[in-house]
């Protein structure tokens, strides 16, 4: 299935809006490089490749080591991540797999050892973001760039 125009052009108005909800999520004031994380794990579990592989590219930009991209689906396997790390790894896998995780108390309580309330809603609209943009991009089947 394709779209005979990018979604992008067909309504202008809600991708902006979309657009609008990561660059507010940006400016809440958290780690840059814990949102990457973020929207490449979520990315992962909505298997959105397109999105994969740009948010990989923009944590190999920010100096991310890559045996920690290499072991993100498995980070509670692993010490590679900070305590803060898996709280929000936890949460965001939470937030995206909502049928397989009916108690949302244990994340939850786990943030609130490392974020305020309000980094836990910036948190939270990170999420809801990143898994707005994969449904895009699984939905309208976005093709990878060509390699550079």
């Amino acid at each position: 299935m394709r779209l005979s125009r990018t979604y992008s052009d067909i309504a202008p108005e809600l991708f902006q809006a979309q657009l609008q909800l990561s660059i507010q999520t940006r400016k809440a004031g958290l780690d840059p490089k814990l949102l990457d994380l973020l929207d490449l794990r979520i990315s992962q579990l909505n298997g959105c490749a397109y999105c994969m592989d740009m948010h990989s590219a923009d944590l190999l930009k920010r100096r991310e080591s890559p045996r920690r991209l290499a072991v993100l689906g498995a980070w509670r396997e692993t010490d590679l991540f900070t305590p803060a790390e898996q709280a929000a790894l936890a949460w965001a896998e939470a937030l995206t797999n909502l049928t397989r995780h009916p108690d949302m108390d244990g994340p939850f309580e786990a943030l609130k050892a490392h974020f305020s309330e309000t980094q836990i809603v910036a948190l939270t609209f990170a999420a809801v973001s990143i898994n707005g943009w994969n449904r895009l991009g699984v939905g309208f089947r976005l093709d990878l760039p060509e390699a550079q």
